[in-house]
């Protein structure tokens, strides 16, 4: 029986009733298309292990990752789906690969030319899928430079030994951008990866599997097979899973929040006025006010940019704005509007029904709201809900 017991300081609600909504929601969006199901930075925060049990069980046939720690992370949790590493790996850890079934983003001829070695050496194969830099300009192979250079070094890097290429992906750079100029980018970017498909099958290396729809491509575009063959296609979902919009501009209102992010009230006390509170005394009580404290800072994922009446948080159904300077571990907000809250009691930072949500909080931190919900950190537990129970906590400073 799961430990379902922890210390309500700060925590982070995850709604796994909603992550199935969600990835039902994409791949109604999606027709036939297979998903893939992006889980890197730890689920952006949610929390990889139990984010990926619960979209396997919903028919996530793929999983993406950053790093070897987050595919070694899953496999050792028992997540049998194949895994694909979006990012950067040592060629030095080519066995590892090799021995846990993983599958590697290929980018460049030197690193494949590593790889090449450091599978034969440990004899036997790894999988690469393709990356095709067709405008991110991030890593792969630049087809916007030299697309038949481009090719050539592909096709080299799939007779290479140790290497079995099994895949070919991209990026898009403004799919969740409306404007003229960015719509006929992204069009432009399938045109290319589309050519070099078909380049790569002219000479006898044409990939098993394509994948280039992010979040915002295959709720925008599922018609985007086309021009590809449709059997050989998988969508790529990443921030929709977990309940929010690509972007401000690209916005479909059918995705539900996976995380609220709560606290308690630690202590209760009325300030009268000349009083200040937190650091740099930027805020001064003109009159009597009925301040709360809670026990949650910057160092929690809070951000001080909600500092001075920036952030709204939620207690007992009335939003309470932040006074004075959020600390490290600690803030404070002006209860006056709730006479009945008393020490112990829950407040909502962000996804209430009155507080900020985590898209508010990007807007007033100049930010998005991935960075948001992976800047929630690892000292505060996940609790993971369904049907409203607690089925499940991941405390990392416990467990680690």
């Amino acid at each position: 029986m799961p430990n379902l017991n922890f210390e309500k300081h700060v925590w982070a609600e995850i709604d796994l009733d909603a992550l199935r909504s969600n990835f039902r929601t994409v791949r109604q969006r999606a027709g036939d298309l297979p998903l893939c199901a992006v889980v890197k930075a730890d689920s952006y925060g949610h929390g990889a292990v139990q984010c990926a049990r619960v979209l396997a069980e919903e028919g996530a046939v793929w999983f993406a990752v950053s790093c070897l720690a987050e595919a070694m992370q899953l496999r050792r949790s028992g997540i049998c789906q194949p895994i694909l590493i979006l990012g950067h790996v040592q060629s030095t850890y080519t066995a590892e690969l090799i021995a846990n079934d993983l599958t590697a983003a290929c980018y460049s001829t030197e690193q494949a030319a590593a790889m090449s070695a450091a599978a034969v050496a440990a004899g036997g194969q790894v999988q690469v899928h393709l990356a095709a830099d067709t405008g991110m300009g991030r890593i792969g192979f630049a087809l916007r430079t030299d697309f038949d250079k481009a090719i050539d070094e592909m096709v080299s890097v799939c007779r290479l030994p140790g290497l079995k290429m099994t895949g070919m992906f991209q990026h898009f750079a403004v799919a969740d951008d409306t404007s003229e100029e960015n719509v006929a980018y992204t069009a432009e970017q399938h045109r290319l990866f589309c050519e070099a498909h078909k380049a790569l099958k002219a000479k006898g290396c044409e990939p098993p599997l394509l994948h280039c729809d992010n979040s915002a491509g295959v709720m925008l575009h599922p018609e985007w097979p086309e021009g590809l063959p449709a059997d050989r296609c998988m969508a790529r979902p990443g921030i929709i899973l977990y309940g929010f919009d690509p972007s401000d501009e690209v916005r479909f209102g059918l995705f539900r929040p996976v995380m609220k992010l709560k606290t308690v009230v630690s202590m209760v006390k009325e300030m009268q006025p000349g009083q200040s509170t937190s650091y740099g005394r930027r805020f001064i009580a003109e009159k009597p006010t009925l301040v709360a404290t809670l026990c949650t800072g910057y160092a929690d994922g809070y951000p001080r940019q909600l500092s001075c009446g920036n952030g709204i948080v939620e207690i007992h159904g009335k939003p309470c704005p932040v006074l004075g300077r959020v600390c490290m571990d600690q803030l404070m907000v002006d209860v006056s509007e709730v006479p009945q809250v008393r020490e112990g009691d829950e407040a909502i930072l962000w996804g209430g029904a009155v507080s900020d949500s985590a898209e508010d909080v990007a807007r007033k931190t100049d930010t998005i709201t991935y960075e948001v919900l992976c800047g929630v950190s690892r000292r505060v537990p996940r609790v993971y809900l369904e049907q409203g129970k607690i089925i499940g906590i991941e405390n990392w400073i416990l467990n680690d």
